[in-house]
């Protein structure tokens, strides 16, 4: 995770063609054979750092009880996300930010930021077959996770974007009602309401 973090901290500072694996290493305190050792591609350094971006979503949506709608329950766990988090997660959900809004100007850091999101609709998969007591192979289950993930994917760039651009945070405190909007919107109404009554 250090390599990732310095490799990230380059790569926002100077962009990735500048960055070179012995800068990465120099950084992490480390030799740049060793930073090939841990990671395949100088892109690549920054995959943890990114996928860092997605965990807490994807640790909420495994904890997602059936009695709680969806913007209740992200509501708490970015209360929880925001009580909790210590200074170094802070600065590593901040990296993140950075990386996911440089990944539009980044091929290779694209595609790191597309296989977290990946993880998210997996995720999503197996918490939308739950709630609608289908298998997570069922197509329809597949095309909403695809759907909503892909609306959740917009939520966390354009409101990273904003708070990279200088947006107060305030104006992002209701957040959690945008991602739940989006997932039921994704879903026809299918899926973020409670399923038991």
């Amino acid at each position: 995770m250090e390599i990732s973090r310095e490799a990230s901290r380059l790569f926002w500072e100077q962009g990735v063609a500048a960055t070179s694996g012995g800068q990465i290493g120099e950084a992490a305190g480390l030799s740049t054979r060793t930073v090939w050792r841990h990671f395949r591609s100088k892109a690549s350094c920054a995959e943890p750092i990114i996928l860092h971006g997605v965990e807490w979503e994807v640790a909420a949506l495994r904890r997602w009880k059936p009695e709680l709608s969806l913007d209740g329950h992200l509501a708490d766990e970015m209360s929880r996300h925001a009580r909790d988090a210590d200074r170094a997660e802070r600065a590593d959900d901040a990296l993140a930010m950075k990386m996911i809004a440089l990944s539009n100007k980044e091929p290779a850091l694209r595609m790191a930021w597309l296989m977290a999101c990946d993880q998210v609709e997996r995720e999503l998969a197996g918490s939308i077959a739950g709630r609608l007591d289908l298998p997570a192979d069922d197509i329809r289950v597949q095309m909403y996770a695809a759907a909503a993930s892909g609306a959740l994917r917009i939520v966390n760039e354009t409101i990273g974007d904003a708070l990279l651009g200088g947006a107060d945070v305030r104006q992002f405190a209701h957040a959690h009602r945008l991602l739940a909007q989006a997932v039921r919107s994704a879903t026809g109404g299918a899926v973020g309401d409670t399923t038991t009554t």
